[in-house]
């Protein structure tokens, strides 16, 4: 059973300044507020196409994935975007030196956490963020398309916001691609065969997203997504 326990973790430690700082919610309010219009002044300066890469941290500069992120970066450059990741390292960094390495814009959304986020050094343009939510809505405002790659609950999380917030019309409908079958199969049949038959969710909603298996894929639905919409919006 979960018992909830007050006193600071070894590892957060080095945040308790922080705390200081946000001892009154009228000072966090303010905290809130700054990460908003800066990140809002940062990223609204260039006008960029910018595609997020969502993944593990963890992921070993051998493994599959972090190979695949890096083609994945260096494709979405020649395909005229920058790359958008969380700042970190495994999946992120591989997508940050895929586009770093093409020559286009590579930004991360860097997050103070107690373990595993160390920024990676292929970075154009590095934001900081205390707060998951700030961070989060940054994100969505200024990405045009979102590649996932398998992860953990961080990455979890943004995939499930992420379709929370198209399903209910808060953003733009934008391609967002699952890269590798095998890892997302699994949970694809969860939400047919569960949540869709018990009417949790529609039909239509298993079309908000697409999976496959390589770079190539990826980037060429985003591709054929975008040339979709442009010419629809030329016809009307």
């Amino acid at each position: 059973m979960y018992t909830q326990n007050c006193s600071v973790h070894p590892s957060r430690q080095a945040f308790t300044s922080n705390y200081e700082f946000i001892k009154s919610d009228s000072w966090r309010i303010l905290r809130i507020m700054s990460e908003f219009v800066d990140s809002f002044e940062k990223m609204g300066q260039d006008n960029d196409r910018l595609a997020a890469v969502f993944g593990s941290a963890r992921t070993p500069q051998d493994h599959p994935d972090f190979l695949e992120a890096k083609k994945i970066g260096g494709l979405l450059a020649k395909a005229g975007y920058g790359v958008l990741t969380g700042g970190g390292s495994g999946i992120m960094g591989a997508a940050n030196q895929g586009a770093y390495e093409a020559g286009a814009v590579s930004v991360g959304l860097n997050i103070e956490l107690p373990h595993e986020q160390k920024p990676n050094p292929y970075q154009t343009k590095g934001l900081f963020f205390h707060y998951f939510f700030t961070r989060k809505v940054c994100f969505l405002k200024y990405s045009t398309a979102v590649v996932i790659f398998p992860g953990g609950f961080g990455t979890m999380d943004e995939f499930f916001e992420l379709l929370t917030m198209t399903q209910t019309y808060k953003i733009n409908h934008i391609p967002i691609v699952l890269v590798r079958s095998e890892f997302w199969n699994g949970l694809f049949r969860w939400l047919k065969n569960v949540m869709l038959k018990d009417s949790f969710i529609s039909r239509d909603d298993l079309e908000l997203f697409k999976i496959v298996d390589t770079a190539e894929e990826a980037v060429e639905y985003i591709n054929e997504c975008h040339r979709y919409c442009f010419s629809t919006v030329k016809e009307e």
